[in-house]
């Protein structure tokens, strides 16, 4: 297959996935902790490990597998807490293929190659819709921490939030976990560190097929007073497709001097979320 093609593949492919953040991690021989006082604690180990980092900013090393296509490419990985993650494609090293900016409001795909953008709000799409998955918890799953379904305005853990998580003990590591309705959250973290080292979500549907998501972390480094993971390995598992996206970050940062709103040019095309999806479900 041409490179241009597989480009194509791994653009309508990267939107898909982050659009469809559910997933799973077994817990098989693990030992439930019984210790309330234990999780409380265990948990806001984690929380003191959250980025205190207004901005991050990284050049990346993209690696994509859409079934027996692979493909590595280059870009930008761009965020400012609270307001706006951008992941930039570039095709041939120097030009721009695709962006994909995720704000409070809406969920921005940019195929540059053919000029066309897709612009929707985060209930237009189905799968962060049911999943209760918004901007907060986008920003959480770069940034490598704890979240809770449909809070937008993020995760204060108080006290009536506590009961509602559980903690499960399973070798060097804890599971912490959230269920409800069909959803079913998770994540491992390490015993020693705190450090979150899978975050995963299931989507359970007898009837079509479970959808799962694994998110891995690898390769910590300081960033400003914490640490942060420089590898990350996001695995979308359908019933019947499986998108694996590596992400390597590179040169990271803070850089705050850029613009955190992309604007659209007239010149493109509007497409519709069935045209994005359909596109991929043809490949």
């Amino acid at each position: 297959m041409k490179r241009i093609s597989i480009l194509k593949i791994a653009f309508l492919a990267l939107p898909l996935m982050f659009s469809s953040c559910i997933f799973h991690k077994k817990k098989a021989d693990a030992e439930v902790t019984t210790n309330r006082s234990g999780k409380k604690n265990f948990i806001e180990q984690v929380r003191d490990n959250e980025q205190s980092a207004k901005f991050i900013t990284s050049k990346v090393k993209f690696s994509v597998e859409v079934g027996p296509q692979k493909l590595t490419l280059t870009g930008n990985l761009k965020m400012k807490r609270d307001d706006v993650i951008r992941l930039q494609l570039m095709a041939f090293g120097f030009v721009e293929a695709g962006r994909i900016e995720f704000t409070k409001d809406y969920v921005l795909v940019m195929d540059r190659i053919n000029k066309q953008y897709l612009k929707a709000s985060y209930i237009q799409l189905d799968f962060l819709r049911n999943s209760g998955l918004h901007f907060s918890s986008l920003q959480a799953l770069f940034w490598n921490e704890l979240f809770k379904p449909h809070h937008i305005e993020g995760w204060k853990y108080d006290d009536e939030e506590r009961k509602d998580y559980t903690t499960i003990e399973s070798g060097d590591d804890m599971i912490i976990g959230y269920e409800e309705g069909k959803m079913d959250y998770s994540w491992l973290a390490s015993k020693s560190t705190a450090f979150i080292r899978m975050a995963n979500i299931l989507y359970k549907d007898r009837f079509n097929g479970n959808l799962q998501l694994n998110w891995d972390y690898d390769d910590f480094k300081p960033l400003v007073k914490k640490m942060y993971p420089h590898k990350h390995t996001v695995t979308l598992t359908t019933p019947d497709k499986e998108v694996k996206l590596g992400i390597t970050l590179n040169y990271v940062g803070a850089d705050t001097e850029w613009e955190t709103r992309t604007l659209v040019s007239n010149k493109y095309r509007e497409v519709s979320i069935d045209e994005i999806l359909r596109r991929f479900m043809s490949l």
